[in-house]
C-alpha cells in the first residue's frame, strides 16, 4: 500500500531536530531548504547515517553527506579532526544520526515509535534501499560546515511496537 503523505507532525519533528541538534551540539545553525518528495534514492551521497524506526510509525532516516563535508561535521562533533579512516569517525556519523532521529522522536506525541541503533554507510555512489510504500521526503540543508540532505522515509502504522526493540 503506497501512502501519499507524511503527517505534518513528523516532517515539523524533523524540521526542528534538525536545527536543534546542530545548533546544539555543533554550533552551527541549519537553514533548511524546500522539501521535496522523491521516489527513489539519490546515490550522490558519499556518507550516510542511517536509523531505523519501528512501531506505530515506521520507516528511516538517512543523514548523507559528501565525504568532505562529513568529515568537517563529525571532527566539529568529537571536537577534534577526524578523517574517514578514523575509528571514531563512523561512530560521529552514527551518533549524529542517532541524536536526530531520538529528538525528533519526542515529538511523536500519541504514537508508540523506537529507533535503532545507528548504520553507517561510506562509499562512493552508494544505496541504501528502502521500502517503496514509505513516501521518502528530502530535507536539503545547508550549514556553515557545508550542506546535506535528511531523508525521512515514514508511515504510520497499526502494527504495535515490537518487544525488546531499542528506544
Amino acid at each position: 500500500m503506497r501512502a501519499s503523505s507524511v503527517d505534518v507532525k513528523f516532517v515539523n519533528a524533523f524540521v526542528g531536530s534538525i536545527q536543534n541538534v546542530f545548533k546544539t551540539m555543533l554550533d552551527a545553525d541549519v537553514k533548511i531548504g524546500k522539501l521535496s518528495v522523491q521516489e527513489a534514492r539519490s546515490e550522490s551521497a558519499e556518507v550516510s547515517g542511517i536509523i531505523g524506526i519501528s512501531g506505530e510509525v515506521q520507516g528511516s532516516v538517512i543523514l548523507s553527506f559528501q565525504l568532505d563535508v562529513a568529515c568537517k561535521i563529525a571532527s566539529q562533533f568529537a571536537g577534534t579532526e577526524l578523517q574517514v579512516d578514523s575509528p571514531d569517525f563512523s561512530d560521529a556519523i552514527g551518533e549524529l544520526a542517532n541524536m536526530v532521529a531520538g529528538n525528533a522522536k519526542k515529538d511523536f506525541t500519541g504514537y508508540d515509535a523506537n529507533i535503532s541503533l545507528p548504520s553507517v554507510v561510506i562509499g562512493k555512489g552508494h544505496t541504501v534501499s528502502k521500502p517503496t510504500a514509505f513516501p521518502m521526503l528530502v530535507f536539503p540543508c545547508e550549514t556553515s560546515l557545508g550542506n546535506f540532505n535528511v531523508e525521512v522515509s515514514l508511515v504510520k502504522s497499526n502494527k504495535p511496537a515490537m518487544a525488546g526493540a531499542t528506544a
